[in-house]
């Protein structure tokens, strides 16, 4: 199997770790521009600016990095073989597409003809309901539960345990808040919060 590099070292990088684990990869790496040594005992070989002479043909990467704006600007810089990966225990529907970089963590739902975007985070326990289309470098955070039909726009984060209704649109760059349930449309960008959610001033 193909060397496995993580781009963060990090909370996050630590949970893709074992992720890959599960998925069968054992020649894992880290690279962090904030840190040396190891992380979860494996190695960490270098920094952000190396991820192109890392780039062999045979590895595969991933961003470990929970800021939507951070994995997105990492992306758009370096144009490496940026894999998908899915923990073994994920429930992963027929006709669901998912986007490269992006990582579903265990436990999540992910139901048919949803469409998942790039370097995306559905996280542990979220569930991803029927016909969803969740917009790149997204954060669906842990326990979280989108309802069936519901859009969620680019660079958006949907906060731990919040509730989407069903047939709603979350615009892009948005921030909702934990245990939030969104019952209309976010059709501005900024951080709702409450239930039901409005958006704060």
């Amino acid at each position: 199997m193909n060397r496995f590099i993580i781009v963060g070292a990090g909370g996050h990088g630590k949970v893709i770790a074992d992720n890959a684990l599960k998925n069968g990869y054992t020649d894992i790496f880290f690279v962090d521009d904030n840190a040396t040594g190891e992380c979860m005992g494996f190695p960490i070989i270098g920094r952000c600016s190396e991820l192109e002479a890392l780039n062999d043909g045979n590895t595969d990467f991933i961003i470990g990095i929970g800021s939507n704006a951070i994995r997105k600007r990492i992306a758009e810089e370096h144009s490496i073989n940026w894999v998908s990966l899915v923990h073994p225990s994920v429930q992963v529907a027929v006709n669901v597409s998912i986007g490269k970089g992006t990582v579903i963590m265990a436990g999540a739902v992910v139901n048919a003809c949803a469409q998942i975007g790039e370097h995306c985070i559905i996280n542990t326990c979220a569930v991803i309901e029927h016909d969803n289309v969740v917009g790149s470098f997204a954060h669906i955070s842990p326990g979280a539960k989108l309802g069936g039909t519901v859009c969620v726009g680019d660079l958006t984060h949907i906060g731990i345990g919040a509730t989407v209704s069903n047939n709603i649109n979350i615009c892009s760059s948005c921030i909702i808040g934990a245990g939030a349930v969104v019952v209309s449309d976010a059709v501005e960008c900024g951080t709702y919060v409450g239930v039901p959610a409005r958006r704060s001033e």
